[in-house]
């Protein structure tokens, strides 16, 4: 079982820390190896496998978080439900899922696969490159939620109005609006016309 991140980063027997590896793709989504977590994210970047999730309630409003401030990329920003990277050999369903218990306690419902982007977003804060090809998942929260502190700030239910004014208002991440682009058909379907996305 491999080490996850949110619980676990060092080695007891020895105290080293756990390299994190990501699995490197071509440009249609192909493995073609491997990298380490930090590496693959220096400048330039080296393309790499990745997956953002969009949850909502059953009023259509996203569950968006705020990233905890501990983290090492893109610390204290908001962004969508859940987003990271699946490990080598890792369905990116799975890695969906299990990144979603792990960060915010709960197992998504009616989670469903809705496309892929690819894109290249450099984090103006760190100085560190998103350059990925990310899956993209739509779900449902049908249970309350228990936030890791590590991974987690703070999370907010928003209407799409209100995702504009908080857009305004706060930083979000690099990657934000491109994948919410990108997913917005599939989060229409789930949500119906009512909700406004």
């Amino acid at each position: 079982m491999p080490i996850t991140p949110a619980t676990a980063t060092h080695d007891p027997s020895s105290g080293a820390a756990e390299a994190i590896l990501l699995e490197l793709v071509d440009e249609d989504g192909v493995t073609i190896g491997t990298a380490e977590k930090l590496a693959a994210h220096q400048p330039p970047g080296q393309l790499h496998r990745a997956f953002s999730v969009f949850l909502f309630d059953e009023r259509g409003r996203l569950l968006i978080q705020q990233r905890a401030l501990g983290k090492y990329h893109s610390p204290g920003v908001w962004s969508n439900t859940c987003c990271g990277h699946p490990y080598p050999g890792e369905a990116p369903f799975a890695a969906a899922a299990r990144r979603t218990f792990e960060e915010l306690g709960l197992s998504p419902s009616l989670l469903a696969e809705a496309g892929t982007v690819r894109y290249n977003h450099p984090d103006p804060a760190s100085g560190l490159i998103e350059q990925e090809y990310n899956h993209l998942f739509v779900g449902m929260v049908q249970a309350p939620l228990r936030v890791d502190p590590e991974e987690v700030a703070s999370t907010a239910f928003v209407t799409p109005d209100e995702l504009v004014r908080r857009h305004a208002e706060d930083t979000f991440s690099a990657w934000f609006m491109t994948v919410l682009d990108a997913v917005r058909p599939a989060v229409r379907e789930l949500t119906g016309p009512s909700a406004g996305w």
